[in-house]
């Protein structure tokens, strides 16, 4: 393996080392499991029981349960005990941060312990150490000594166990040698490893998290070539984003992280973080599984033997850091411009001006002026319309060159082409065109696309990939690598339409299918399209309409948008990196949440952090520029970075607090 999939330009699953977890079999081509984690009091049982029954009736096949102290673990035996007499007989994760003891015992209980190498035995402190190469072997041996008897308690009562890394709890030895990178978060998991082969156990998962997808996918990578190159098997992985926050923007956060590894086949088992009710987590993860398990009827026409594979000169750019593939600057695509958004109007019978209120334009007929929003589309795509309405000065208009023709304003609207029909035009624009491409399919093979060298020098075409085979992802980046070995510095618009019903669903493609590509610098922009035949339906959760969704095209700007937020491609909103409520939160995490989303949600490409309590506090919430971080009940501590500002500040007042805090700093403006 020469990076870290057997294939970048089709889809095969990566075959890792069989664990057993209980009776649930992980790895080796096992189906992705699905699990999620219980918000209750652990010492309340029967909260803890009722919740995870919800969960498990919902489709979870794994349930976690905080224990960050021995009472906690010594409650899992109960807890146990009265799901197995109700018939449930799902394992139960134990989830361990500081506390050696509470994962020794209990590891004696349940079927798997999750342990966190930044904090299980080192403490943070976060200081700056030197260390020399002896002084970092004596810290390895004394990791190894507080270590090694959970690893032997594992292996005597046949226990899984996770050795998960987190990104923003790296330890400060790992910190000092590594920096706050992918390269120290493999590390700091490599090294319990390590440890654990040398016991010879080895029924381990191994996670990578962290709430910025770019760098946990990275981390994963890396891991998969580390264990590779290091032990020549790679051991199961489970994927999550941490502190994905709620709603839209925690679905897409995660569906770009968590989608991006399972396009490339990675990935035995999920979790999707949401700052929701754990059982709302559930579907969203079967709507990332189901993708890589739905029948052959079900999905479009297999890619196999279309696509080829990865050039002998590599694929042009390194999947293991980011770096924005490059392009020249057509108008304002391209050539290291934000990405542009593309709304497609394709489907509207007749456009009217009011309609453009989905895609961020208000018209005032009083002052006759426009108000133009910070998630406003960079064009509309209207297909054979012309519009009869004058346009606000930021929006230009595609559609098809029949069209274009007849429209008088050459500034404001520019044709679209399919493929080598840009080529064969007789009339194009002289400022800006687009050429369609449908990434090898039958009717374009790689021998066909010959014409690509003629725009080669042409810096009026920007080129729109999509692909309508069954991994389009691939196909598109495979085209993408094309681009890079021809030289071609055209700027690439993506493209990306979804068959699927439901706003999880659709959500869920939009982010896999664009953020898999963004997250490795390339594109230029994205337009998003749902099917003319497919419906819209909203999400029905335990009779509950989740993420209701009333105008598609409001729906799919707003996507648009947040999944180049998400890949922090282009800022055009406050990011909110909220945790998963559990066990050890101090304070109603969802309302707190809401609270602090209602009165900051206009501070465009500020990073709030609200954590629950200490272990999700100022190592987890990694590169937030404010903290808001239970401290004690009804105490919140807020920080700058992860600089201690103010503590115990009482929860009434907290989140005044907070917004005195972001004034002090110059991040607050005032609401319009």
């Amino acid at each position: 393996m020469e990076y870290y999939s057997d294939s970048l330009t089709s889809y095969k699953r990566l075959i890792t080392r069989e664990v057993s977890i209980g009776d649930l079999l992980l790895g080796n081509g096992h189906p992705i499991r699905i699990q999620t984690m219980t918000t209750t009091d652990t010492m309340d049982i029967e909260a803890t029981v009722a919740q995870s029954i919800r969960c498990i009736e919902a489709g979870a096949e794994l349930v976690r349960i905080t224990a960050p102290s021995k009472k906690e673990a010594e409650q899992l035996k109960f807890i146990k005990e009265a799901l197995r007499r109700q018939g449930y007989n799902t394992p139960l994760v134990a989830d361990i941060h500081f506390t050696p003891n509470a994962a020794e015992i209990a590891a004696r209980i349940v079927e798997k312990v999750r342990v966190n190498p930044g904090n299980y035995v080192d403490k943070k402190k976060f200081e700056q150490i030197d260390y020399t190469d002896a002084e970092y072997a004596e810290e390895i041996e004394r990791i190894r000594d507080r270590f090694t008897p959970l690893v032997k308690i594992c292996r005597e009562y046949g226990t899984a166990m996770r050795i998960g890394t987190n990104h923003g709890s790296l330890s400060d030895r790992i910190m000092s040698r590594y920096g706050d990178t992918p390269i120290g978060m493999v590390e700091s998991a490599m090294e319990f490893l390590r440890i654990s082969r040398d016991e010879n156990y080895h029924n381990i998962v191994l996670s990578m998290k962290s709430s910025n997808p770019l760098v946990m996918v990275q981390a994963y990578r890396l891991l998969i070539q580390t264990m590779q190159q290091e032990f020549g098997e790679i051991y199961p992985l489970h994927l999550g984003v941490t502190e994905a926050g709620d709603g839209e923007d925690g679905r897409i956060k995660s569906a770009i992280g968590i989608g991006t590894l399972l396009e490339d086949g990675i990935g035995d088992t999920i979790r999707v973080s949401l700052t929701e009710d754990p059982e709302f987590e559930v579907p969203v993860c079967r709507d990332l599984v189901k993708r890589y398990q739905a029948s052959t009827e079900e999905l479009p026409p297999a890619s196999a033997g279309l696509v080829p594979a990865i050039p002998a000169a590599g694929p042009g750019y390194t999947p293991f850091e980011y770096k924005r593939r490059e392009s020249f600057a057509v108008d304002l695509i391209g050539g290291g411009q934000v990405p542009v958004v593309v709304a497609d109007f394709s489907n509207v019978e007749k456009i009217e001006a009011a309609d453009l209120v989905a895609i961020g334009y208000t018209y005032d007929a009083v002052t006759d002026k426009w108000s133009i929003g910070d998630a406003a589309a960079d064009f509309i795509f209207t297909g054979h319309q012309l519009l009869d309405f004058a346009l606000p000065g930021s929006l230009k208009v595609i559609c098809y060159p029949a069209t274009w023709i007849l429209a008088e304003d050459k500034e404001k609207y520019f044709p679209i082409f399919q493929d080598s029909g840009f080529v064969e035009a007789g009339q194009k624009s002289d400022r800006l065109n687009f050429v369609m491409v449908d990434c090898f399919n039958e009717e374009n093979p790689l021998n066909g696309f010959t014409w690509l060298e003629e725009l080669k020098k042409d810096k009026t075409v920007v080129l729109c990939l999509s692909s309508t085979n069954r991994h389009a992802m691939q196909s598109v980046r495979r085209m993408m690598m094309e681009l890079l070995q021809r030289q071609l510095l055209n700027p690439v618009i993506l493209i990306t339409d979804s068959k699927w019903t439901t706003v999880d669903e659709h959500l869920i493609h939009f982010a896999t299918e664009t953020g898999a590509l963004l997250l490795e610098g390339l594109g230029d922009g994205i337009c998003l399209g749902i099917s003319a035949a497919t419906p819209l339906e909203n999400v029905q959760v335990s009779g509950r309409t989740y993420l209701p969704v009333t105008n598609m095209y409001q729906f799919m700007n707003n996507t648009a948008f947040s999944i180049l937020q998400a890949t922090r491609t282009r800022i055009s909103k406050t990011e909110y990196i909220s945790c998963p409520s559990c066990g050890r939160t101090l304070f109603d995490l969802q309302e707190t949440t809401a609270k602090i989303r209602s009165v900051t949600h206009h501070l465009k490409g500020v990073k709030i952090a609200i954590m629950g309590c200490i272990v999700n506090g100022p190592g987890e919430m990694a590169d937030a520029d404010f903290g808001y971080v239970g401290s004690g009940p009804g105490k919140i501590t807020l920080y700058k970075g992860k600089e201690v500002v103010k503590r115990n500040v009482a929860s009434e007042v907290a989140v005044d607090e907070l917004i005195l805090l972001l004034k002090e700093n110059d991040a607050w403006v005032e609401p319009s």
